[in-house]
């Protein structure tokens, strides 16, 4: 039996598909200028850095005594002090550990955006890109390098030309990210119209950048109005980013959006999470609590994600690996969820019921609890597993499971004309052709006339 002669349809594309202004390489006068405007804007994104770097560590060093939203970033508070000596920790080990977690996203922007220009350095959107990783690196996530230099004397001439040249950086930066979330990846705002949502991340950073007595400065406004406020925001850009991927996009530039958007995932869910565990326990949070001493730092863990998903997403690296990190990640974080607060629920149920027999802190409530999410683990994990792949890879799981059965009935079936007719099917089926023909041969090796089934066009 040969293998069958199989006619796809014509593969039609969108109008994006085959065009992306954002690489298409720049020659002339106008790369370099773009390539002599980056470099202008990067030694000074760098000269910034070197500058506040030591300022920011010195402000790790300091206490907080001033209202908190004046505070510098990650500043401790005197209640933050206090139950870090009660830790035994000092201010030296707290500031090594902040400043240790800051130069790793710092590095990991740096590095990507250095990459990016390595591999496209006559394009517009490498440019862009590239510029933008480098500028969030260097002045620091919330700004927090450039903030640390309004705490060191006026009379330092480096500090004074460092604060100038980063305070218009800092505007470009939530322009350039605005930008950047209306124009990826192809270099073009889709829609056209979306242009003017940039206007929404400049009034966002007056908001954050506003003195802090002022009712204009975010962070005195109440949660309710400063949730609604970001959520059009960011919002906004998500939205485009949908659109263009639901109308716009090619299947290259939707893979290119997803890794996008599962690099910010983190951002949004993780600070969530965080927010639930708080809620339920609200002593991990307390004032002078520890814990939110060591896990406050930490959000630039959330980040971590971000140049590295932009990264294989502009420079088409393992590009198609996505759809399977999305797949284990709802997997594996739901099957984690879940086993935590099973976990949870035994062992405070445990405690409290058995606590007349076995007194209030006993290991057989938490030996029985482990044992039990360890034994759930392998079926929960293979239901979860289908439930995604039913939900979320409905096309890939039927195919896989036609295949599945085609492979049981292929090793009870002896008629050749039944095993034709599954075969058939089962291309039919997975692979959706305009339409399928099977040729047979003899034993003798003599050709018989080819058995056709009639053209099946699939909508």
């Amino acid at each position: 039996m040969t293998p069958q002669t199989l006619t796809s349809p014509t593969h039609l594309t969108s109008p994006a598909a085959g065009s992306n202004a954002g690489e298409v390489p720049l020659r002339g006068r106008r790369l370099r200028f773009l390539q002599a405007l980056w470099v202008i804007l990067v030694l000074c994104d760098l000269f910034v850095l070197v500058v506040s770097l030591p300022a920011y560590y010195s402000a790790l060093h300091s206490i907080c005594i001033t209202p908190l939203p004046s505070c510098q970033s990650d500043q401790l508070t005197p209640q933050g002090f206090a139950s870090l000596l009660h830790t035994g920790f000092s201010l030296h080990t707290y500031a090594l550990y902040v400043f240790s977690w800051d130069m790793l996203t710092s590095l990991a922007f740096l590095l990507v955006g250095a990459v990016i220009i390595w591999r496209r350095p006559n394009t517009w959107m490498g440019l862009f890109t590239s510029f933008l990783l480098i500028n969030f690196g260097s002045l620091g996530l919330s700004i927090s390098h450039l903030n640390a230099l309004s705490a060191v004397p006026s009379e330092n001439t480096l500090v004074l030309v460092a604060t100038i040249v980063g305070n218009p950086l800092s505007i470009l930066a939530y322009l350039c990210l605005g930008f950047f979330f209306f124009t990826f990846p192809d270099g073009r705002f889709v829609p056209r119209w979306s242009w003017a949502l940039i206007s929404l991340w400049i009034v966002n950073f007056f908001f954050w950048a506003a003195p802090v007595n002022t009712p204009l400065n975010i962070n005195l406004w109440p949660l309710l109005l400063s949730a609604v406020w970001l959520s059009i925001v960011f919002g906004g850009s998500l939205a485009t980013q949908v659109y263009r991927y639901r109308r716009v996009a090619s299947v290259l530039q939707r893979q290119q959006i997803k890794w996008l958007i599962y690099g910010f995932v983190p951002v949004l869910v993780l600070p969530i999470c965080f927010g639930l565990v708080v809620l339920l326990f609200p002593a991990l949070n307390s004032t002078g609590s520890f814990l939110g001493v060591a896990v406050e730092p930490l959000y630039r863990f959330y980040y971590l994600p971000i140049p590295f998903c932009i990264g294989i997403a502009l420079l088409r690296y393992r590009l198609w690996d996505i759809d399977v990190l999305i797949n284990r990640t709802l997997v594996y974080g739901l099957l984690s969820a879940i086993l935590l607060l099973t976990y949870l629920l035994l062992v405070f149920a445990g405690q409290y019921l058995l606590s007349d027999l076995l007194g209030r802190s006993n290991g057989v409530v938490l030996v029985g609890s482990t044992l039990l999410v360890a034994a759930l683990f392998q079926p929960l994990r293979q239901r979860i597993q289908r439930l995604v792949d039913r939900r979320f890879y409905r096309r890939k799981y039927d195919a896989a499971k036609t295949l599945e059965a085609f492979s049981a009935t292929l090793r009870n079936e002896v008629d050749l004309s039944q095993l034709r007719e599954h075969l058939l099917t089962v291309v039919q089926e997975t692979m959706q052709p305009a339409h399928v023909s099977l040729w047979l041969r003899e034993t003798d090796n003599k050709l018989q006339r080819p058995d056709r089934m009639p053209p099946k066009h699939l909508s």
